[in-house]
């Protein structure tokens, strides 16, 4: 499938869900029990959701904010920031020396976020729209990127890497969740629509996955490997939520 088909299916998939506050994995059940839920069950406190309970879309397969270290005064840059969850949660760390940039491909996402933003009095965050494979970033301008199971929905996942590299200073971090697949899906499977959009169609196997990272020029750690969420929300596929910090 061509890359720019991919990235209209992924906009118009999550530009729905902005707009009906729905939960991820195209289940399209829209409950905000359902969304808490899922939070909670990929590493989310009560006080996280709690805090900004409608920047919960109940999307994500990890919580990037809590895997790593996050100072007072960072930069922070999120890849594919949807209705803000993981910002708002970056930006109570980040305080008011800091600042939190979102970007995200879906109009509708951006201006949610925005309207959380205001909503919750964040003055420490900005959402910016755009392709995360083509950062609307300055170079060597951000002391941590987060992003939380959105990459697999990127069709060069290597442009993505590269310029997340660029927009790091040196020494910077890049902590992320995200779907890998522990064995090749068929190519039916990997045209479906609802795949695709539902963050399994366009996952890399795990090594592929890591190596694209290296060769971006980071060093990798792996800092955990969720294979139950595969029975948890993706009905038993052959994958794993991947949690990864990447190092300048």
């Amino acid at each position: 499938m061509q890359n720019d088909k991919i990235k209209q299916i992924v906009k118009k998939h999550y530009g729905k869900i902005a707009d009906s506050g729905g939960c991820c994995n195209s289940c399209g059940c829209g409950f905000k029990d359902e969304n808490e839920r899922i939070a909670k069950s990929i590493g989310y406190s009560d006080q996280d959701i709690k805090s900004v309970s409608d920047a919960n879309l109940g999307l994500g397969c990890g919580n990037p904010t809590g895997m790593g270290e996050i100072k007072e005064g960072d930069v922070v840059l999120d890849l594919g920031s949807g209705a803000g969850f993981d910002c708002f949660l970056a930006a109570k760390k980040v305080g008011e020396r800091g600042r939190v940039i979102g970007v995200d491909m879906a109009e509708e996402m951006v201006e949610k976020a925005k309207t959380n933003a205001d909503k919750y009095g964040y003055k420490n965050v900005e959402f910016r729209l755009g392709d995360i494979e083509k950062l609307p970033v300055e170079d060597n301008s951000v002391d941590v990127v987060i992003s939380n199971c959105v990459v697999n929905l990127a069709p060069d996942k290597s442009k993505v890497f590269r310029e997340a590299h660029r927009t790091l200073k040196k020494g910077g971090r890049m902590y992320l969740s995200d779907i890998v697949l522990l064995k090749n899906l068929s190519e039916i499977q990997r045209n479906n629509d609802e795949l695709i959009a539902g963050c399994v169609g366009g996952a890399l196997l795990k090594d592929d996955y890591l190596k694209t990272i290296k060769d971006a020029g980071f060093e990798v750690n792996v800092l955990s490997e969720d294979k139950d969420i595969s029975k948890r929300q993706y009905e038993g596929a052959p994958l794993e939520s991947l949690k990864v910090e990447a190092v300048k």
